[in-house]
Order: C-alpha cells, then sequence, then structure tokens
C-alpha cells in the first residue's frame, strides 16, 4: 500500500482517544503504540491512523481540503461505520448513498473537525 499511516492533531486529547478506540474496533483495529501525546492504531496489513498533541504547543488545526479515505467491502459497512462515527459525536458530512455507478459513500468530521470519507467500490 502507498499510505503507511496518518497522523492527526488533535485538541481533545483523551475523548479522541474514546472516539478511535471504539470506531476502529469497528474496523477490526486496535492500539499499537502510545505515548504521553500520541496513540497509533492499526488493523491487519492496512494502514494506520494515530493522533497526536502538536509538538509545538500550538492548537491542532485541521486542513481545509485534506480528506482521509477509509474504504470498505460493502455499502451495507458504510452505513454502519457513518451511524457509528455520528453515534460517537463525529458531525455528518454527507450521508451514504450512491455517488456513481460503483462508488458508495458517506462523510463525516471527527471531533476536532478532520473530514472523513468512507466508501466501497460496490
Amino acid at each position: 500500500p502507498m499510505i503507511g499511516y496518518v497522523t492527526l492533531g488533535t485538541n481533545r486529547f483523551e475523548e479522541a482517544a474514546a472516539f478511535y478506540d471504539a470506531l476502529l474496533a469497528e474496523l477490526g483495529a486496535a492500539r499499537t503504540m502510545q505515548g504521553e501525546s500520541f496513540i497509533a492504531w492499526a488493523g491487519g496489513d492496512a494502514p494506520g491512523i494515530s493522533i497526536i498533541r502538536p509538538e509545538d504547543g500550538q492548537p491542532a488545526t485541521v486542513g481545509n481540503g485534506s480528506m482521509i479515505g477509509l474504504v470498505l467491502d460493502s455499502a451495507q459497512a458504510v452505513d454502519a461505520l457513518h451511524a457509528r462515527a455520528l453515534a460517537l459525536g463525529a458531525a455528518d458530512a454527507g450521508a451514504p448513498g450512491r455517488r456513481s455507478a460503483h462508488f458508495y459513500a458517506a462523510y463525516f468530521r471527527d471531533l476536532d473537525g478532520h473530514k472523513y470519507l468512507i466508501y466501497c467500490t460496490r
């Protein structure tokens, strides 16, 4: 795979840790590393996600135009993960639905506002 992992800054470390523990468990991922200022999750051969308190001491900010895409194996999995993200406090950024003949997707923003696309190509 091209992407090994993505790191996201957070201003809500403990809340973000709980959010990602629950959300990424839905994908079979678990914490693989952690320290006082970061936590990393991974599952199988898939790329990982980590959160971090910015090392420069400045507030974490959201990348305008940045988005993380998570590929799933079915429309039902997209629906379920989108619903789980919203139940955990994420903001809806696009309801699940078919975007083209072979692309089913949904969007949400995590607790810090980072944008996610969850999709399948069936």
